[in-house]
């Protein structure tokens, strides 16, 4: 069932009619028989699920979304009753089908904008005075976050933390066979200056922008899994798991989540990561042929050593959402954590591993059709950079983590 959804979702951007009849037959053997017309809308932002509209005999419409999770191992999606419960401003649905493979969620139709279209329509200057209204909801919702994990932290059992489906996003990416899926050690990836073979890619050493990394991927890869293994006892918080822009409404001057698919009881580092890359990094995900005209980068390849130099200035509604993240969430959690004797020594390492699936695992960075040559070297990058330390020159990301643990000890 759940290869029913693969195949809607993929082919959403290349044959929307076929998809929509395949569709049309799932959701009336789901939700309804009554079901007469489907709607997709193929978006750049749904790199792993599928919305639209739905039209019943009786002409009442709404909305549908689902998400697509291959090699899921998630018995249940959705808590939506759980967020709820703790405080979050989450859109309800009015029906949901939770079982993997069979998941799917129908809505009210939700006039309000996504902060996702209305935080590119800023960047791309078509709304400009939205910024300072972004940046209000933002702060806003930051503040209302720390609130919740304050009130919902407590320990968690190491078998407990294993069944949290927000492990869907980044330890069961790693060994559920997405990886091997996605960079098999003899398949290729075509870059600036030719094709590489994946296992010889994995063992390249890298200098991006003049910072030094001594870990290469496969390093960084063996790292993050064992760092991320799912059976850990510690601290944890409900959490919505995957709130990126996508994820989130903007109501006047409120935001509101939506498609809690990962939400849960679970570690609050896990639940900062996908808001603190993809919100912020990621646009080259989502606009790849627009981001690589943008986006000057060269390589010069020597033996196992390669320099990257490249130009991803963050425009300031990025900026935005990273300081608030950072010091309205992240710095009080860590802080709060301290305070009781919670925080992990390797906190640090534990969110990096998260950060480098965000990159390296969300889309295939060795799909030709996907990413030209160049937006894979810089997602390549972004992967090295999220998931290992900077040596001499610090990246944006390590100097922010800098400030950050100096501000917790």
């Amino acid at each position: 069932m759940n290869d029913r959804l693969q195949t809607i979702q993929q082919m959403q951007f290349r044959d929307r009619s076929e998809a929509e009849a395949l569709l049309l037959s799932f959701v009336r053997e789901v939700y309804s028989p009554d079901v007469m017309a489907v709607e997709l809308r193929p978006l750049a932002v749904s790199l792993n699920s599928f919305n639209g509209f739905l039209t019943l005999a009786d002409g009442r419409r709404y909305f549908f979304k689902t998400h697509t999770e291959s090699d899921t191992v998630i018995g249940e999606y959705y808590n939506a009753a759980l967020l709820a419960e703790a405080g979050y401003p989450v859109i309800q649905p009015i029906f949901s089908s939770t079982e993997a493979g069979r998941q799917f969620l129908v809505y009210e139709i939700v006039g309000a904008p996504s902060v996702f279209d209305t935080a590119w329509a800023i960047e791309n200057g078509q709304q400009p005075d939205m910024l300072r209204a972004l940046t209000r909801a933002q702060q806003t919702a930051d503040d209302d976050l720390i609130g919740i994990y304050r009130a919902t932290l407590q320990p968690q059992t190491a078998s407990a933390a294993a069944k949290a489906p927000v492990h869907q996003l980044f330890y069961h990416r790693l060994v559920g066979g997405r990886l091997s899926r996605f960079y098999a050690d003899t398949a290729a990836i075509n870059l600036p200056g030719g094709e590489i073979v994946i296992s010889d890619l994995f063992a390249i050493r890298w200098i991006i922008n003049d910072q030094v990394y001594s870990d290469n991927l496969r390093t960084i890869i063996e790292r993050a899994t064992r760092l991320l293994n799912l059976a850990q006892a510690g601290p944890s918080i409900i959490g919505h798991g995957d709130a990126h822009n996508g994820n989130i409404f903007i109501e006047q001057d409120r935001l509101l989540y939506f498609d809690p698919a990962f939400a849960g009881r679970h570690h609050p580092l896990l639940d900062v990561v996908k808001p603190l890359f993809h919100n912020v990094f990621a646009m080259w995900m989502y606009f790849p042929h627009e981001k690589c005209a943008q986006t000057p980068i060269t390589l010069k390849r020597d033996g196992d050593v390669w320099q990257v130099r490249y130009e991803y200035p963050l425009h300031p509604v990025r900026e935005m959402f990273f300081r608030s993240k950072i010091e309205r969430v992240l710095l009080p959690l860590l802080s709060d954590l301290r305070r009781r004797g919670w925080l992990r020594d390797d906190w640090r390492e534990h969110l990096k591993a998260g950060l480098f699936c965000c990159p390296f695992l969300t889309m295939n960075l060795a799909d030709g059709e996907k990413f030209p040559p160049e937006i894979s070297l810089l997602g390549l990058c972004m992967a090295v950079e999220m998931g290992a330390e900077s040596q001499g020159t610090r990246s944006i990301l390590d100097r922010t983590l800098d400030e950050v643990a100096s501000e917790v000890r």
